[in-house]
């Protein structure tokens, strides 16, 4: 990451800005996948009028370090200070216009989500929480899931982080939790 030689109205600024942001919606459809996901303008929407009322500008250009595509995520400051960061542009299909577009579109989604630190989050799975206080109530197949996985951990007596994964996976299909996580 690079920054200005000073950062305190910046990140004065971004602390305003990111208690006004929501997370981006997923939106957009990936056929290959059949799954949905936040492109480049919801994450746009997410961010950009609270940057823009904290004084804040976005500008992503690309350039070329080492032979390489990046895009270069820069956040401006109206007092000229300065953050930005670079994600590296992976085309999957070399001399294809369509494909550098795409990675390029791909790049400046996430490193945008990146620099001002928002999430995506699923319309459908939104309407099935609760978000009131500031507290996630977790719906009832998740809950039920989770308390498989207790129960089958007590009754078991996993003994070993091995024996723990093996149960977790039989039993969470929903609660998803990363295998780090266990």
């Amino acid at each position: 990451m690079n920054r200005s030689e000073t950062i305190a109205k910046i990140a004065s600024a971004l602390v305003k800005a990111q208690a006004e942001m929501g997370n981006a919606v997923k939106d957009s459809k990936n056929p290959f996948f059949k799954s949905k996901y936040a492109d480049l303008n919801a994450v746009r929407e997410a961010c950009m009028p609270a940057l823009n009322k904290h004084g804040v500008s976005v500008i992503q250009p690309t350039s070329v370090i080492d032979g390489k595509l990046y895009v270069e995520t820069v956040l401006l400051h109206e007092s000229g200070e300065f953050l930005s960061g670079l994600y590296e542009v992976v085309v999957g299909k070399q001399n294809d216009p369509q494909a550098l577009g795409a990675a390029i579109s791909y790049s400046r989604r996430y490193g945008l989500q990146s620099m001002v630190n928002i999430g995506a989050s699923d319309d459908d799975a939104e309407s099935a929480v609760d978000r009131g206080n500031n507290k996630t109530t977790v719906t009832n197949s998740r809950s039920n899931n989770i308390d498989k996985l207790e129960t089958s951990v007590v009754e078991s007596k996993v003994a070993s982080r091995g024996s723990f994964r093996k149960n977790a996976a039989k039993t969470t299909t929903q609660a998803s939790i990363p295998s780090g996580d266990l």
